[in-house]
């Protein structure tokens, strides 16, 4: 029997969705920018999935542009915009945000600019009046993330972007974990640049988008033929778009539904570990990702289990899930989002992370109790059931 329960990883593919791709690598394999027959035919898809695309964060197809995944569309919306000014500006971000944000950030404060890094709380939220206070004359974009990867917590975004759009300043989100997991309307959500990938809603990997409102401008970061309205070069990977648009399509149909029977397996999860001492919720329980649960492991007499020892003892066991540290080169890290949100370090070293997906039953969840608890009973003996 195997689990798998790191679907804030990746998703698998949809079958839909790989009989579609297959059947685009078939027949529809033209250039989309070429003007004969094959090319209008590849042209068709590609247009056809900007609209699922767009419809899945309802707006309109001309705000939707292809990349290839939260990577890239996070780096085109951060670095795009920073290239338009001569000279360095200043820039505010959560304390919390993925790599694929905060590196490009780290970038360009080595050239200059001033980043003001939100603080948290231990739920690791965001106080809107900490961005408030934190917003400058010069502040030209604020990105913070919708959903945080590795503890699950939802961030106040429309009361952020209200605060960041009435000072004058973009404001980008990075809505990977969040996209076809739960609704997002673009014609009411204050954001003007928002990330999407395709692998974490039951697409192919090596396709994402950026949303970006009508009459935002960005400086490319390749220089090419000019596809995508000359923002992103490069001939699109038509058939991981094609996957993308579907797997958008019907996450849209399901995305009610199966938020609610994701947030009821994920409550039975927190509910059943409730009386394991060693573990403890991280992040907000109630301002979170449907799919996702996390926790830490609390020390016993000094000892200390890691996040990633726990991950190889339930990979054992048949079960997949991830832990929330960083790991580099065969060296353990503390996870920067614990730390930030007051973890200690050898705390911030024990984040494990499970999350749910389509094939996600009520007997995963109750096998996994078990085989978690046997677990953490074995390696750490001294922490008993309450």
């Amino acid at each position: 029997m195997q689990i798998y329960l790191d679907h804030s990883a990746t998703t698998p593919p949809r079958a839909e969705v790989i009989a579609l791709m297959q059947s685009v690598l078939a027949e529809q394999w033209g250039n989309p920018s070429s003007l004969h027959d094959w090319g209008a035919r590849a042209a068709t898809v590609l247009e056809r999935s900007r609209i699922q695309v767009a419809s899945l964060l309802n707006s309109s197809p001309e705000t939707i542009l292809f990349t290839s995944g939260g990577t890239e569309s996070n780096n085109l919306a951060i670095l795009g915009v920073a290239r338009r000014y001569a000279q360095p500006q200043h820039m505010v971000i959560s304390s919390v945000e993925h790599s694929a944000v905060s590196e490009p950030v780290r970038r360009l404060e080595q050239q200059g600019w001033r980043v003001t890094r939100l603080p948290v709380d231990q739920s690791g939220r965001v106080d809107p009046l900490d961005l408030q206070a934190a917003l400058m004359p010069d502040t030209a974009l604020v990105s913070v993330i919708y959903g945080q990867s590795e503890v699950g917590t939802l961030q106040p975004i429309q009361a952020l972007g209200q605060l960041a759009r009435a000072h004058g300043a973009l404001f980008h989100t990075d809505a990977v974990q969040v996209a076809g997991r739960l609704p997002i309307d673009l014609q009411t959500l204050p954001v003007d640049l928002l990330s999407v990938s395709s692998h974490k809603l039951y697409g192919p990997q090596g396709a994402g988008a950026l949303y970006r409102r009508a009459g935002i401008e960005l400086v490319p970061l390749l220089a090419g033929g000019g596809q995508e309205w000359g923002e992103r070069s490069g001939t699109q990977a038509l058939p991981n778009i094609a996957g993308f648009g579907l797997a958008a399509a019907l996450a849209e149909q399901e995305i009610s539904l199966e938020a609610l029977r994701l947030t009821r397996l994920r409550d039975s999860l927190f509910d059943q570990l409730d009386n394991l001492e060693a573990l403890a919720v991280t992040g907000d329980r109630w301002h979170r990702l449907p799919h996702h649960a996390s926790f830490y492991l609390r020390s016993a007499d000094g000892e200390q289990i890691s996040g990633k020892t726990l991950v190889r003892q339930l990979n054992l066991a048949g079960i997949g899930i991830s832990s929330g540290s960083a790991c580099n080169s065969g060296k353990l890290l503390p996870s920067p989002a614990l730390l930030a949100m007051g973890y200690s370090e050898r705390a911030a070293k024990s984040g494990i992370r499970l999350s749910l997906g389509q094939s996600t039953t009520q007997a995963d969840i109750d096998w996994t109790v078990i085989a978690l608890k046997q677990v953490i009973e074995r390696l750490s003996p001294r922490l008993s059931l309450c």
